[in-house]
Order: C-alpha cells, then structure tokens, then sequence
C-alpha cells in the first residue's frame, strides 16, 4: 500500500493546503453551536437588538464561510485524487507492459485487466473520501467532544460510553471485511475472463450452438462475483445499524439528562440545545469515521493488489554464459525450457544459422515450434542452455535491442481498430519506399481495391477482412521495417498455395539477407529453407534439407505423403 500511496507525494503541496483548508472549515463548523448558545443564554436575555444582530451577522458569515471553504476544499481532494489516480494508473500500465510472461501468466491478463480499471477506481474513491472526511470526520468527532466536554461534561460522559463500543465494532468489521473484498475482486477478475473470452471467440461460439452452454457458464461466474461482494458488502452493512443504534441511545439519554439538569437550574436551555447541536456534529463525525472505513476497506484491498504489480520483481539477467561465442547469426546452444518446471518443452535443442539462411520448422501441435520462437524473442528465459544473437548471449541484451532486430507475424496476432496504413507503420520510422516494397512481398495487393486504399480503416482486430487478407497485412507489417530476423508462425494457413508460393518467391527475392525462422504445417512452405527441425514433444526428431528429411526422417515422410499425395522416392 505504501508503494500506491507514493503517488501521493508529487500532490504533497496541494494535499497540504486542501487539508489546511479542510481543517479551518471544520473548526469553523464547531464553532458555530458555540455561537448559538451565546445568543440564546446571553445575547437574548438582555433585549440588545444591536448585539443580536452583531452575533446574528457573525453566525451567517461562519456558515458561508464553511460552505465556501469546504466546497473549495473538495473540489481540491477531487483534482488530486484525479491527478494521483491518472499517475498511478499510468505507471501500472507502463509495468504491465514490462513484465515478462512468467509474470504475466502468473498475473492472468484479466486479472491485471480488473486491477488496471475496478482497483485503482476503489483506490481513486478511498483517496478522494481520506482527503473529504479524513481531516473533517477526526476533528468533528475530538473537536466536538472537547467543546461539549467544556460545556455540558455531564452529558458528554454519556456520549464518551458509547465511544469504545462503536470504536471496537469499527475494528471488528473492518478487520473482516478486507479480506472478503479482496476475494469480492478475485470473483470480479473470473468474470472478466469469462466476458472476455466470450467476445473474443463469439464466433466459434455461435458456429458450434455453444450459446447456452456459455450463458450457464456466464450466469454461474456472475452469480459468484455477486455472492462474493454481497458478502462483504453485508459484512460492512452492520456497522450504520449498529452505530445507529448506540448512537440513538446516547441521545435519549443526553435528552433525558439535559431536561432533568434544567429543571433543576444545573443548566441553561442555551446550552443543552448547543450540546444537542454538537451531538449532531459528533454523530456526523463518528458516521464520517464509518464510511471511511467502509470505503478504506476497498481501497486497502485493492492498493494491496496493485502493489504486488508495481512490486513484481525487475528480470534479473543471468550470468553471462563462460564459453566462448559461437559463430552464427542465430545459435540455440543446448536449450531446454518448461512453461510449469515440470515437464520440458523444449528439450536440448541446438542449431545455428547463418545470415541470410531460413529455418523451417515443423510438427505436431504441442511439439514446441512456437515455444522456440517465444524463447527467441526473449519473452521467456531458458531453464538450461544459451541463445546468442550475431555472437552475443541474448540473455545480456536489452529488451529494446532484441525486439528491434526482429519482424513478426504471430500464429493468433493482433490488428488495432484503426486504419490500414497506422496498423502497417505501427507508429515506427517506415520509409515509402519500405512499406510499398512490403506490400508488395506480402502479396497484399487487394489493397488496391479497397476504397481509399491503405487510409481504410479496420474494424475491431481487422474482423473487416477476410483471414487471408489478415495474414498479408500482417506479414507486411512485419516486413515493412526490413527486419534482421522474420519470425513467421504459422502465418500461412489461410492463403492458398499459389499465393503462398508466390510469398515464399517474394521473399527469397526481395530480403535474401534477412534470416528467416518459419513455423509452419505444410510442408510446401519450409520445403525450400536451409535447415529444417522436426520437432515432437520438444525433442528433435529429424534436421537436415528437405531431401534429406526424406530419407532421415519417418515423421517428416509421413507427412509429405499425406500432404503432397505421392509417395517419397
């Protein structure tokens, strides 16, 4: 929590004069029952209508006064708690985007979804209530009871009683409700998943009548996360009856006691009617106080689950590898990964290419292509093993340096809603002359009959397009930076084969020297690389050419007989 409270300290000037000002409004607030007491005990009894005027005048200014300064003093706690909420929430967002993808997978994207939106919104509230009621509530509630102490001490024993009673019931219920919001927010983050993986697959969901089946699920999810919050909202609830119910007891006791005290000439009316009025004041303090906790008990919950983002750990590099750097533009030397530390996915895989040269790689699902190409760009670090980059351990190598030698296209990638032209620049320095020679390589030439061409605009994740269409803007995009490496998974599967021929052509031709790393199902789109990996279960079947693969490889043949339809010579 104090990491989230950081945010705090570029506001610390504000927050100091917004509490300034909150704190003369709240002593003018106290000071105003005082006032009345004089004019009914004093000022009236002498029939001085200029005094009664005078103090009638000065009562009128002090509750403009409070008015005024306390509006001003909440519009101060709104910009600040704004300000510190737009700071926060964009250092959160900025972490999110560092975090490696163990992290990430640890996090799950909806639940740092819930905490980048629902938590820093409750941590947001809590800042703006403390700023309101923090500085107000404590000194209605001291204030008002050492002024009535003065004035009635009697009668301000009685409401002195109730304090411990409704200070421990406080403890009590803020003690169990903390923990029940923070599992209100984990019920939250399984609906999210739920709607998000709904919109995302609505498709497949309504091609296979899936529809019911994911409303039962969604109602399931819903009724959890509002079982969930109803539990902590009850527990919370019990804190305003309670104190409600003490509080109206200590002031039919205060009322009881006030009649007897006049009628018996210990007290003037004056008095008990200020005394009822500080009473007011200490209700609405100690009512302050409660929301406060209501609203701390969210906010606490939730700062402590956007500090364990802010707090993850930076990546520790390993220590730089003791043997000397092979000789290659990519190098797997003797590399083992597993997502769970269980069972390896990857399993002592070596190869190297050269500049220039293609890797193909091929297999079953589940064998560990993609995996490879995750360790490549660095997302995940090996178990066991080196990767070197042009003689470098990639592991030593920023972030930055490793993304900008690379050109992408995903097995499941991503197009933004914007337009053709921003989704293939992606906000990076392409030339004209780039893009075009990128177009064209990727075979996207149905550009040219969309009406405004690359300035058409895509709807949400290019669903505007056919897939094919998606995967040459998507290889384009790759190209159009002229990468030192293209990592392609998978980005085939909707084209045709003569459209494919003519990319795999394409690319020879126009970025011989880029070296090329292709994921793929077929056959025909790796049959031409200078290395290709049969992969099965993270180990290395077969690695050669094509026509050595053939001979070598029992799978790789298989494969090709069921693919091309011929038997292998």
């Amino acid at each position: 929590m104090k990491r989230v409270l950081a945010f705090l300290r570029p506001q610390a000037g504000w927050t100091a004069l917004q509490v300034g000002i909150k704190f003369g409004s709240t002593l003018l607030e106290l000071f105003l029952p005082w006032i009345l007491e004089h004019i009914i005990d004093d000022i009236a009894p002498t029939g001085d209508r200029r005094q009664l005027l005078l103090w009638g005048a000065l009562m009128l200014l002090c509750a403009l006064a409070v008015f005024f300064s306390a509006a001003a003093a909440n519009r101060m706690a709104t910009k600040i708690a704004a300000t510190f909420t737009r700071a926060l929430r964009h250092s959160l967002f900025c972490k999110v985007t560092v975090l490696s993808s163990e992290q990430v997978d640890r996090f799950t994207v909806p639940s740092l979804i819930s905490r980048l939106s629902s938590d820093t919104y409750r941590v947001n509230d809590m800042v703006d209530r403390m700023l309101r009621l923090g500085i107000r509530a404590p000194i209605l509630l001291i204030g008002g009871l050492l002024v009535s102490a003065m004035m009635e001490p009697v009668l301000a024993l009685i409401f002195l009683c109730t304090l411990p009673l409704i200070g421990g019931m406080l403890l009590l219920v803020s003690q169990r409700s903390i923990p029940l919001f923070a599992k209100a927010q984990q019920a939250g983050e399984e609906l999210v998943r739920r709607i998000q993986e709904n919109m995302t697959g609505v498709r497949i969901i309504k091609a296979l009548s899936r529809t019911e089946d994911e409303k039962d699920r969604f109602s399931k999810a819903n009724e959890a996360a509002v079982r969930a919050d109803r539990q902590a909202e009850m527990t919370m609830a019990v804190a305003n009856p309670m104190m409600g119910v003490l509080l109206n007891i200590a002031m039919a006791a205060v009322i009881v006691a006030g009649a007897f005290r006049v009628d018996r000439g210990l007290t003037e009316p004056g008095k008990i009617i200020a005394f009822l009025n500080y009473f007011v004041i200490l209700q609405n303090g100690l009512l302050g106080i409660t929301r406060i906790f209501t609203i701390c008990s969210r906010g606490i919950a939730s700062g402590k689950r956007l500090g364990e983002v802010l707090e993850a750990p930076e990546r520790v590099a390993p220590p730089p590898p003791q043997e000397p750097a092979p000789e290659g533009h990519v190098v797997f030397s003797h590399v083992s990964f597993s997502y769970n530390k269980v069972k390896p996915d990857i399993d002592d895989l070596s190869f190297t290419l050269a500049r220039g040269q293609t890797l193909g790689i091929i297999g079953p699902t589940g064998s560990g292509k993609s995996t490879l190409l995750q360790l490549l760009l660095r997302f995940y670090e090996p178990d066991r093993g080196q990767i070197w980059l042009d003689g470098r351990p990639l592991s030593q190598m920023a972030a930055e340096d490793v993304h900008s030698r690379f050109g992408v296209v995903f097995q499941n990638d991503f197009l933004f809603a914007d337009s053709i032209l921003e989704n293939l620049d992606f906000e990076r320095p392409v030339t004209e002359a780039d893009r075009a020679l990128a177009i064209e390589t990727a075979q996207a030439d149905f550009l040219k009959d969309i009406p405004q061409g690359a300035l058409a605009d895509l709807s949400e994740r290019g669903m505007n397009l056919s897939g094919g269409q998606r995967q040459r803007l998507l290889i384009a995009r790759a190209l159009a930076t002229r990468p030192e490496i293209l990592l392609l998974d998978d980005c085939s599967s909707a084209l045709d084969y003569r459209t494919d021929a003519r990319l795999r052509q394409a690319l020879a031709a126009a970025y011989g020297d880029v070296t090329k790393i292709i994921v793929a199902q077929r056959i025909s789109a790796i049959r031409h690389a200078d290395l290709i990996l049969v992969l099965e279960a993270g180990q290395v079947l077969g690695r050669g050419t094509h026509e050595e693969l053939l001979a070598s490889c029992p799978l790789y043949r298989t494969l090709y007989e069921m693919q091309m339809g011929e038997v292998a010579a």
